[in-house]
């Protein structure tokens, strides 16, 4: 059930929201939303909130113990598989053709079904493999 909408959780909704594709710490949260008066306490509550309704997903960089949120209520969010690149953080929609046959395929060949609210591929985009 959803939470009252305080100003806090209002601001720290918008600010996620307008960064849907970015992994953010708590503290970057706090930093840029200073300005709407929101402690780090605050954000940590309305977080922990936000990951229970199923709205912000906590992710983990691999072999680092500092957590990260990504928003994941968006509307382009909802249906499909996304692919975090390990390097620069940025977070993709995977192609919806190639993650239904993906889907399909795990489907059918190991009888497994992906939970796609919870799916995220790891791996290098194109522009940190140029680097």
């Amino acid at each position: 059930m959803p939470k009252y909408m305080t100003k806090q959780r209002k601001a720290l909704l918008n600010y996620l929201s307008m960064h849907a594709d970015e992994r953010l710490s708590a503290k970057q949260l706090e930093d840029a939303l200073k300005i709407e008066g929101i402690s780090i306490s605050a954000v940590y509550r309305n977080l922990s909130e936000l990951e229970r309704e199923g709205k912000v997903r906590r992710v983990n960089n691999s072999g680092s113990r500092e957590v990260f949120y990504q928003y994941t209520d968006g509307a382009h969010c909802k249906d499909c598989l996304h692919l975090s690149c390990e390097k620069c953080g940025k977070t993709y929609h995977m192609n919806s053709a190639v993650a239904r046959t993906l889907i399909e395929n795990l489907a059918q060949s190991d009888e497994f079904t992906i939970d796609k609210a919870n799916t995220v591929l790891y791996g290098v985009c194109g522009d940190c493999r140029e680097k």
